[in-house]
């Protein structure tokens, strides 16, 4: 990884595929309505950082580190979060655009995601223990061998998750909302 180290900036109204973002590690910078679209981050380290409003849709994370990482309003279709570097990773997302989205495989424990489009994300065999999906849309996502205990749908809408295929101990789900536990065995709730 490279070592420059760029602290406490600000960037704006930057549209990184024609101006790229100096390899290296960010800490504590903000990326406000950013371009990112396609752009390969890879080996960089993002430390405390915000990306609000910006489209990082298809962004390339080969061993990225994202450390205490938020996005707000942010787009963020394609993106393979499960290629990022595991060691302290820390996400947080809000009001954001995630579909189509891989976080197979990931430890995200106690993870937060509020006002969300997962729509077709995958969680295959992740660890989501304690995460929080606050009000999202999870319509087609995939849930296989996913730990999800003590995970919090009370809110998230639109889900089909198989009991036999992942771990749900101790989860919490609103009444409404356990028919999208029964999706898989074709019965009809009326």
């Amino acid at each position: 990884m490279n070592s420059r180290l760029t602290e406490n900036r600000r960037f704006e109204k930057i549209d990184f595929r024609e101006n790229a973002l100096l390899a290296g590690s960010y800490e504590e910078c903000q990326f406000i309505n950013c371009n990112f679209n396609g752009v390969d981050l890879s080996g960089m380290a993002f430390v405390s950082c915000t990306f609000d409003g910006c489209d990082a849709s298809l962004v390339k994370l080969k061993n990225t580190s994202l450390q205490e990482v938020k996005f707000l309003n942010c787009k963020l279709l394609g993106v393979d979060f499960s290629d990022c570097r595991k060691f302290l990773l820390e996400l947080a997302f809000e009001n954001c655009m995630i579909k189509l989205s891989l976080f197979s495989r990931m430890k995200m424990k106690n993870m937060h995601f509020k006002n969300c489009n997962l729509q077709e994300a995958d969680f295959s065999e992740a660890d989501l223990t304690g995460t929080f999906f606050d009000n999202c849309d999870l319509s087609q996502t995939t849930f296989f061998h996913t730990n999800l205990e003590q995970a919090n749908f009370t809110s998230a809408f639109n889900y089909s998750i198989n009991p036999e295929t992942n771990r749900l101990k101790k989860a919490r789900f609103s009444l409404h909302g356990v028919v999208g536990l029964l999706d898989t065995y074709g019965i009809e709730i009326e």
